[in-house]
């Protein structure tokens, strides 16, 4: 029997929206704070949304808000805690799936979790919206030869091609999917942070008093990934370059470089001043460490739309970013943040100069705040009328607000 006959059979369930991808918490990185965010406020505006991920062993959903529908998955190969799997071999999510009747589905990727979304979109007749979020060459470069990069790059874009909304985090990803081969339209949805609030001058001096922080040292603070596509490599060769500056680096996440990062930051005799802490699941702790930083170093090369950028934007902290880089389009430079040549000496050189400027931190990074993030309830709204307006469009039911 076909998977469209037995979805015919099957006593439907109602749910509005069904948000797809192959990451989620307590995995954490920018793709699954965004999926979290999605689902927690489409379920305060509208109710009955469901999440549909591989299964983090150890995990319990049912806590949650909203529902969370997880099949069996299995760890990628050299990317720890990423895992990754089989819907149609889970005979229980299956059986969910198979009575889950959506108005919309949107993908977040275009991997195990996107394609089980288009076919879910494709046999119960309602749209798919798909968001490219990531720079799927360099991932797959650095583990495949370039044939097999081909192969897949084009898989990807088949994928897109076949949504009925194709969505980047901004403008300057557009470059990056023309690149890849896409011809479609595509639309710019922000993303937004969960950190926007009125944060008092107390709140900034607690922070750093927490964190050992001594008077007039400078803070400079890395989230994300530890892998060398986001170019640590620099911020760590340029510290080693700044002994004499009186600072505190901290780094903050997981991923495979993170042993050769701690082994370089020791080889360059910066392990008085550089802190490696590991994952900060904790959004009240990871606030801290934005709020008492003075600067955040993301040269990163690799990353279209960073949320850790917005996040730090959100408690009045600057980025420092790479001149050219798909990321660093939201800055304006010293105005809003600060943007540096992909070298030591150019990186050293500011980061010099911005040591003994307090003053002009202090006001980027309010002007950062002001012109960068959005708060996730104002973006997710957003994304509602959206996907109302497609609805509309469809002729089909649209998505009543609670």
């Amino acid at each position: 029997m076909e998977f469209s006959d037995k979805l015919n059979l099957i006593k439907p369930k109602q749910a509005n929206v069904g948000l797809f991808n192959d990451c989620f918490p307590p995995v954490m990185d920018g793709v699954s704070v965004c999926m979290e965010n999605y689902a927690f406020w489409l379920q305060k505006m509208v109710g009955k949304v469901n999440v549909i991920t591989p299964k983090v062993p150890g995990t319990d959903y049912d806590k949650l808000p909203y529902e969370v529908l997880s099949y069996f998955s299995f760890p990628v190969p050299k990317r720890p805690p990423y895992v990754t799997g089989i819907a149609e071999v889970d005979p229980v999510f299956v059986a969910s799936i198979l009575k889950t009747r959506f108005k919309i589905v949107h993908a977040h990727c275009p991997f195990g979790s996107g394609s089980l979304a288009q076919r879910i979109a494709k046999f119960q007749g309602i749209p798919m919206i798909a968001t490219f979020h990531s720079k799927y060459r360099d991932d797959f470069s650095r583990v495949f030869v370039k044939p097999v990069v081909d192969v897949i790059i084009k898989y990807i874009i088949d994928f897109y091609e076949k949504a009925d909304l194709v969505w980047v985090p901004q403008e300057s990803v557009i470059e990056v999917m023309r690149e890849y081969g896409f011809k479609g339209n595509v639309e710019v949805m922000d993303n937004g942070s969960d950190l926007v609030a009125d944060y008092s001058e107390e709140f900034f001096a607690d922070a750093r008093k927490e964190l050992g922080i001594k008077p007039g040292e400078l803070v400079l603070l890395f989230v994300g990934q530890h892998i060398w596509e986001k170019n640590p490599r620099l911020v760590i060769e340029s510290l080693a370059r700044m002994k004499d500056v009186p600072f505190k680096m901290f780094f903050v996440g997981r991923g495979y470089a993170e042993n050769e990062m701690r082994e370089l930051v020791e080889a360059r005799g910066l392990s008085d001043k550089v802190t490696f802490t590991g994952n900060i699941g904790e959004r009240d702790v990871i606030t801290r460490y934005y709020a008492a930083a003075d600067l955040f170093l993301f040269p990163s090369l690799y990353d279209n739309a960073p949320l850790v950028v917005r996040e730090a934007a959100a408690l009045h902290t600057a980025s420092v970013m790479a001149e050219g880089s798909t990321a660093s389009t939201i800055i304006r430079d010293g105005v809003n943040g600060f943007l540096v040549e992909n070298t030591v000496e150019s990186m050293e050189s500011r980061l010099r100069a911005l040591a003994a400027d307090r003053d002009l931190l202090r006001r980027a990074g309010l002007e950062a705040s002001r012109t960068i993030v959005r708060s996730w309830e104002d973006c997710v709204g957003e994304a509602l009328d959206r996907y109302n307006m497609l609805l509309k469009i469809r002729n089909l039911p649209t998505i009543d607000r609670i």
